[in-house]
């Protein structure tokens, strides 16, 4: 069936309107699967007939779609090859001639495009990139360079590789000479047209797209183009620097205009420049480094020039961590102007700063926030002040600890008007008292040695902490110091200065509450040398009622969907709380559900903060990691009903968290079975289209490894062994998901009893085998071993070597002497997991012991290299891991929309001991080989004494004499 161009349109309408959007998206959905689908989303977008909101969700829809549905786990298309190279030939056209925000989706696509099919699959990309640019057309040109910069930003975050490396080379052959052309054309159109605005602004869109490209360029290696053009380049970067026009002036105050994006522009690839290619850009540096300070102290405070400062302050800071350019500031008379002139005005507060605080707290919290990305002034004077520390530590420390008593003084005068002087001076105090990076995990971790950050604590910060009529934004102040120095408190300093955070989060105040909850999240993470809370868990228990609940409250104070999910900073504080009670939450447990489960019947409607709902479903995991072994009924029965709603509402984003939650109830269960309700859970598991979604896999994986131990004869009776075979087939094909197959059949192997597998160990052999000969990867091999070994240590259950090779027999005669001989022994040795290593000591000692096949078959050389490859093990026993509970910590920036996989820490499969009745390994072997000689009338000393050398004789016989 042809899709319906117009139906199409009407549904992206509609998924515009909040009461219509679930049920439109499961309606494009449906039309997904029809042939052209995708081709007619292009067309939507290039039709000017259809309004431009339908158009942009249409290149929304379109950017998610590829997204979904370019390739399979294995790089190979999805789509049918006429589509591909109809989408590949009309995406660079429509680039051209859509304007920008639909550009920006396109563009979006273009790059998940190229991450697979750049260059090899799409050699004619850059030429046909090439052969569209004008010597004058803006419209063409942007669309050209937009599509130039989806694919070239893709270079920086990637490690060097040949292949990356052909990749660059290839495009700057064809590329770097035509658009340095451009960018000559683009300045003598700028300068040619001074009084012509709208020409301007058009010109200066491209040159904003030069200057992002010159650094997508430029981020592995100085292009060699550029380098033998080096001072014509370095001419028009500072020419744009300075560049003034009133017709490019923004009118908006808030707002940065086509000026000041283009000097961003050049401040980023100066910045690079100066960090990467310093010798070479050394004779340019000078004019740049005269014109930051002249912008610095020449722009005003308002929002609009704050991306030029704080790219600029960045400048600086790269350029003062080079010896050479810092000693023009090593003099106690510069120090005190730059600090005066550029440090000071960049860290102060603005009124518009206030207003932010005032009326989007939780963005002035996300901009504010140490370790943010955002670039603002006041992380730029910071960093660049630190930087300047760095180098001239004892004089930097003079010069702005005068400043700082300046400013202490002005409040001193004026508490309550001169406030802002206070703020002032404890921002700068901060930017000199901290050493090195603070890490998201302890904060800072050294400090000055000039001051002394406990006793400024205890003089001028505890007050605005104790004061209730305090300025909220120098409570925000004293709250955020505990939280930059936290590492450097000692453990009794934290036991009287946590209080008062807990204190704080009961403020009126969204900025105070907020950041209360933030440092209360990271002082309980703290821990000492010897991984022991820095604040003991007995502390916390009797105030975790009072505190999870007032968390709560502030949480759902305003019910809509987004409010409720706005705060991430709130629920990682909620999600802290129950990792450090731990059983402690039993006696409140009826009450932490009831939230828990009333958040996530709001926020399913419209999962909007990926932040949010991660760390709320890391709570829900806390809860039944810690009360599932007592309370596992009382959980089941508080969860079960609102997962399975998520799973019937199709709210992609949450299905991969529901089921590792579904396998966490299982898994901590004390219950050697499981409940009708969550034995229903299998056959929706086991529904194909499920593992289409690449989130859905692992957890889905994850809950079938938790399930069929518990419930194997109920799977067996309900005829869906197959099935979950099935599943094992369409995962081991994929090197993607390898693992999870492999995770996935052990599961099946110890958990079924042989007979019942009798119709599949063929078919299932024969898989890997396939996956051996055809596409074997380092990781599927030792993984291969890992089975290997495991079926040929379980003789108890029926399995064993000689079952292994009996199997294999029937897939292919002796096909298990290469398979044995050149993958198995040789590899074990690879085997690093101590579990692992173990399993392989058992598999090896029982083939020793009792295969007949390695006495009638292999007895020439196969016991022998047996015997060697478990001396090699032996020669390090594997000893069990230390127990280690802890929860770790996850950065949430690397988290997304849609229905991604993220493993929740709280409920991450912990590594099991498939032996835990054997602990002293090598006397275990010993005890083995005796019996089984004694059982064997002699035949293991016998065959030691005549297959083994003098070296391998005496070591065996040491393992057996115990």
């Amino acid at each position: 069936m042809s899709v319906d161009i117009q139906a199409v349109a009407g549904l992206l309408q509609a998924s515009l309107d909040p009461a219509q959007h679930r049920q439109a998206e499961q309606s494009l959905k449906q039309e997904e699967a029809k042939p052209g689908f995708s081709l007619a989303l292009l067309q939507i977008v290039a039709a000017d007939s259809f309004p431009q909101n339908t158009r942009l969700a249409s290149a929304l829809f379109f950017k998610n779609f590829i997204r979904r549905n370019w390739t399979d786990e294995d790089g190979n298309h999805r789509l049918p090859q006429n589509e591909v190279a109809t989408i590949k030939s009309e995406l660079i056209g429509l680039m051209i001639k859509v304007p920008p925000t639909i550009q920006a989706q396109l563009g979006d696509a273009i790059s998940v495009i190229a991450d697979s099919d750049f260059w090899q699959r799409w050699d004619t990309l850059v030429d046909d990139l090439v052969s569209r640019l004008t010597p004058d057309n803006a419209a063409v040109n942007n669309g050209v360079l937009q599509v130039a910069h989806s694919i070239f930003k893709r270079w920086e975050p990637l490690y060097r590789s040949d292949d990356l490396y052909t990749e660059i080379n290839h495009v700057l052959e064809k590329f770097a000479t035509p658009f340095l052309q451009l960018w000559q054309n683009t300045d003598q159109v700028i300068t040619q047209n001074q009084n012509n605005p709208d020409v301007l602004k058009a010109h200066f869109s491209t040159l904003d797209l030069i200057l992002k490209l010159v650094y997508d360029l430029s981020t592995h290696d100085m292009p060699p183009q550029f380098e033998e053009n080096l001072p014509a380049i370095a001419g028009l970067l500072h020419k744009y620097l300075t560049y003034d026009n009133a017709a490019l002036q923004s009118s908006d105050d808030e707002e940065a205009g086509p000026l000041e994006h283009a000097r961003a522009g050049v401040f980023r690839v100066l910045v690079l420049y100066t960090k990467k290619y310093e010798e070479e850009f050394r004779s340019q540096m000078e004019p740049f480094i005269g014109t930051s300070w002249n912008l610095l102290t020449g722009l005003g405070p308002e929002a609009k020039n704050d991306v030029v400062v704080s790219r600029a302050l960045e400048f600086l800071t790269t350029v003062v961590s080079i010896p050479r350019y810092a000693e023009q500031f090593n003099s106690a008379e510069v120090l005190g102007k730059v600090t005066e002139k550029v440090v000071i005005p960049n860290l102060s507060l603005r009124e518009s700063d206030i207003e932010t605080f005032e009326d989007e707290p939780i963005e002035f919290i996300r901009r504010d926030l140490e370790g943010s990305d955002e670039d603002t002034r006041r992380r730029g004077a910071t960093n660049f002040l630190r930087k300047l520390m760095e180098q001239f530590e004892k004089l930097v420390t003079d010069v702005v600890m005068r400043y700082v008593d300046h400013f202490l003084a002005e409040y001193a005068k004026d508490r309550k008007g001169s406030w802002k002087s206070k703020d002032t001076a404890v921002h700068l105090y901060s930017s000199i008292a901290a050493k090195g990076v603070a890490t998201s995990a302890k904060g800072v971790l050294s400090v000055n040695q000039n001051v002394d950050v406990l006793d400024f604590f205890q003089k001028h910060i505890a007050e605005d902490l104790t004061n209730a009529d305090a300025e909220p934004l120098l409570k925000v102040d004293a709250i955020k110091y505990l939280y930059l120095f936290r590492s450097i408190l000692s453990a009794q300093q934290w036991q009287a200065a946590f209080p008062l955070l807990v204190q704080h989060l009961n403020s009126s105040n969204y900025v105070v509450y907020t950041y209360a909850a933030i440092a209360v999240d990271r002082a309980l993470y703290l821990t000492n040398e010897q991984k022991q809370a820095i604040i003991p868990r007995e502390s916390i228990i009797p105030l975790s009622k009072d505190l999870l609940q007032h968390l709560f409250t502030l949480i759902t104070k305003d019910t809509k969907p987004e409010k409720v999910q706005e705060n991430e900073f709130l629920m990682k504080c909620v999600m802290r709380v129950l990792i450090v009670i731990r059983d402690g939450v039993l006696p409140i447990l009826d009450s932490v559900l009831t939230n828990l489960v009333n958040i996530t019947k709001v926020i399913r409607h419209n999962p909007s903060n990926p932040g949010f709902y991660y760390y709320h479903f890391e709570s829900i995991g806390a809860v039944i990691r810690f009360a599932g072994p007592t309370q596992s009924d009382k959980l089941e029965a508080s969860l079960f009903e609102v997962f399975v709603a998520i799973l019937g509402g199709d709210v992609d984003e949450f299905k991969p968290y529901v089921f590792q939650l579904y396998a966490a109830m299982v898994v901590t269960s004390p219950s050697p079975t499981v409940s009708d309700r969550m034995q229903q859970l299998v056959q929706p598991a086991l529904t194909l289209s499920f593992w289409d979604s690449k989130g859905n896999v692992p957890a889905l994986n994850r809950f079938l490894c938790a399930i069929i131990p518990k419930a194997a004869d109920q799977i067996a009776a309900a005829k869906q062994t197959e099935a979950i075979l099935v599943i094992f087939q369409k995962l081991v094909s994929s090197k993607a998901y390898e693992t999870h197959a492999m995770d996935l059949i052990e599961t099946v192997v110890t958990s079924f009893p042989v007979t019942a597998l009798e119709d599949y160990w063929m078919p299932m052999f024969q898989l890997m085998f396939t996956r051996l000969s055809n596409s074997k990867t380092e990781n599927f091999t030792l993984r291969f071993i890992r089975f290997y070994h495991l079926v040929s240590a379980l003789v108890d259950k029926g399995l064993g070597a000689d079952f292994f090779i009996s199997v294999s027999d029937r897939v292919q005669d002796n096909v298990f002497t290469p398979i044995y001989t050149q993958i198995i022994l040789p590899d074990t040795q690879k085997l690093s997991r101590p579990f692992d290593r173990k399993t392989a000591v058992i598999s090896l000692t029982r083939t020793l012991a009792d295969s007949q096949a390695f006495v009638d078959r292999y007895s020439k050389r196969g016991w022998t290299i047996t015997c060697q490859a478990l001396l090699q093990l032996l020669i390090n026993p594997p000893l069990p891991p230390a127990a280690d509970d802890t929860i770790e910590d996850r950065d949430v920036d690397e988290l997304g929309f849609g229905a991604a996989f993220t493993q929740l820490n709280t409920c991450k499969r912990p590594s099991q001991d498939p032996w835990p009745e054997i602990q002293d390994v090598k006397r275990w072997v010993g005890t083995t080989l005796n019996e089984a000689d004694r059982r064997h009338s002699g035949r293991v000393g016998k065959f030691v004494g005549e297959k083994l050398g003098d070296q391998e004789r005496a070591a065996l016989q040491a393992v057996m004499a115990g």
